[in-house]
């Protein structure tokens, strides 16, 4: 762990954490890290060493030119921990702003963990989305799952029954778990059909779904802009397909004519099993 600056003292902090990469899909999870970063002014105070966990080659670092001192500098590709007191919240939170990492992911889990637990966190709470059959022109579901029972009580969650290859949000929770550490994945679901762009409406979803669990106000700030903005341009995409118009329609009438099945948490968690399993070869679009 890097050190990057001291650690204040924090009120009863909560960890949200979020990984770029295969637990991401439309890059709705690892956006709503970078908004509450933005909104909250979060402070970095630590970062995991790159050379430790990635493999450069693939997450390369990258070179620019800064433009107040005309200096290059290199940026190297990293999990940071960052930290804020958001107003009007009765805890610090802090935050995991990742890429899921290439190698020694029981060491990441083990370094991010260690934070939290040495910083006296109360619960850690996985972000991730998954691509699922559900239309773009509805709410997005978002599935709650925790192996912790005083949770799925308090929180109306579920336990998952999940079963085959997972990511780095799957080993987070399971590894908090072990250590008796309070953990909660929350996950969107992005209409695998508008996989290839960045979903706001999916974000908007899951920081709902937060606010309910919590009982918090987050900050909304342009996202539900962004999101009419994306069911926009999924509309035209479908318009320009009529192949896609005409799925979109299919899942639309299902998932009225049921009153949302695709809302319910069996529903979802069977989208999310043929996700990760469609997803099982290494180089899969993500």
């Amino acid at each position: 762990m890097i050190d990057l600056d001291d650690v204040p003292p924090l009120r009863r902090p909560i960890v949200l954490a979020a990984f770029e990469g295969w637990n991401d899909a439309a890059e709705a999870a690892s956006t709503l890290i970078t908004h509450l970063v933005d909104a909250w002014d979060a402070q970095p105070v630590a970062a995991l060493d790159p050379e430790d966990y990635y493999d450069l080659q693939v997450n390369r670092p990258r070179v620019a030119v800064e433009e107040d001192t005309g200096v290059r500098r290199v940026t190297w590709p990293t999990t940071t921990i960052l930290v804020a007191t958001p107003p009007g919240m009765d805890c610090d939170v802090i935050l995991v702003d990742g890429i899921e990492p290439s190698m020694r992911w029981r060491s990441f889990v083990g370094e991010l963990l260690s934070f939290a637990e040495e910083n006296d966190a109360e619960l850690v709470v996985c972000l991730g989305a998954l691509l699922a059959e559900v239309p773009h022109t509805r709410p997005l579901p978002v599935l709650v799952t925790s192996e912790n029972a005083v949770l799925r009580e308090r929180l109306t969650a579920e336990r998952s029954t999940y079963e085959g290859p997972t990511g780095i949000v799957g080993i987070l929770a399971d590894a908090a778990n072990d250590r008796d550490l309070p953990a909660v994945s929350v996950w969107a679901s992005v209409p695998h059909y508008a996989a290839g762009a960045h979903s706001a409406k999916a974000t908007l979803a899951m920081i709902r779904r937060l606010e309910d669990l919590f009982g918090w106000t987050l900050p909304h700030g342009d996202l539900a802009e962004g999101a009419r903005a994306w069911e926009r341009g999924v509309d035209e995409l479908a318009g320009t397909e009529e192949e896609v118009a005409d799925y979109v329609r299919h899942l639309e009438a299902a998932t009225d004519a049921a009153d949302s099945p695709a809302a319910s948490g069996d529903a979802i968690a069977r989208e999310f099993e043929r996700y990760l399993r469609g997803r099982g070869e290494p180089d899969a679009p993500r």
